[in-house]
């Protein structure tokens, strides 16, 4: 449900650069956009003496990690939400959630390390950790807001199930979605390279910086390629699709 939903709204942001890209500046400016945090860590291996494919292998292992575990925490997190924004057994589950969302993330670490080890999913659990709960309470907000007339008109025309949802739940609940998402993110970028550090896996931002942790120098530049990249993921896709959900949920 959600990815369908995605796939809409990915393919109206190309629908839409498609028109804007008629002229030929924006799309100049695009590739730049896209290409420069490429070139920027091209440069910066040449800098520090390392091979460009080790420095995009880091990006790519990170990238993957913070995707897979996205994937997880918006479907846990917007399931959720569906589930407790109205009705009796929120009382119970919304202040237990809450509780739960202010406990520090890396007070699981010990039960974490037992349960995944220094691996992989070890990451991907604390990234998940630092997405849902943003993208839970955002979406529930998002639901809580809807007007007591609309969930009458949804009773008056017997929505029920599947169509309840598509034509319904869904459309009121992205808006909150992607805003928690664009948060979420932001807090799971600074969990992403404390968490590789901690684990010490090899590979990822993690791995880059703790190279250079006596460099600080080097440090601050590989912070400018990091925000960079940042920079451009918010730019090409979470702002596009930020004002496409505001308009789907009108």
């Amino acid at each position: 449900m959600i990815l369908h939903d995605t796939m809409i709204l990915m393919t109206w942001i190309l629908q839409r650069h498609k028109h804007i890209y008629q002229r030929r500046w924006h799309v100049i400016f695009a590739l730049i956009v896209i290409a420069l945090p490429l070139i920027f860590f091209a440069f910066f291996a040449h800098l520090a003496h390392i091979e460009t494919a080790v420095i995009y292998a880091d990006i790519g292992s990170s990238l993957l990690r913070l995707f897979i575990a996205y994937i997880i925490a918006t479907i846990l997190g917007w399931t959720l939400a569906v589930m407790f924004y109205r009705g009796r057994g929120s009382n119970i589950a919304l202040p237990a959630f809450d509780v739960l969302q202010s406990v520090p993330t890396f007070a699981a670490l010990p039960i974490a390390v037992l349960t995944f080890g220094k691996s992989n999913g070890l990451i991907i659990f604390f990234l998940v950790l630092a997405i849902i709960w943003p993208v839970f309470f955002s979406v529930l907000s998002s639901l809580k807001m809807i007007k007591g007339e609309y969930h009458e008109a949804v009773q008056i025309y017997g929505l029920r199930g599947w169509k309840k949802l598509k034509l319904f739940v869904i459309p009121a609940s992205i808006p909150g979605l992607i805003t928690g998402s664009i948060v979420g993110l932001g807090d799971a970028w600074e969990a992403l390279v404390t968490t590789e550090i901690i684990v010490g896996i090899g590979t990822g931002f993690g791995a880059f910086f703790q190279q250079f942790s006596n460099d600080s120098k080097m440090t601050i530049i590989g912070i400018i390629g990091l925000l960079m990249i940042i920079f451009t993921i918010n730019k090409m896709i979470w702002l596009p699709l930020l004002e496409k959900s505001h308009s789907l949920a009108e």
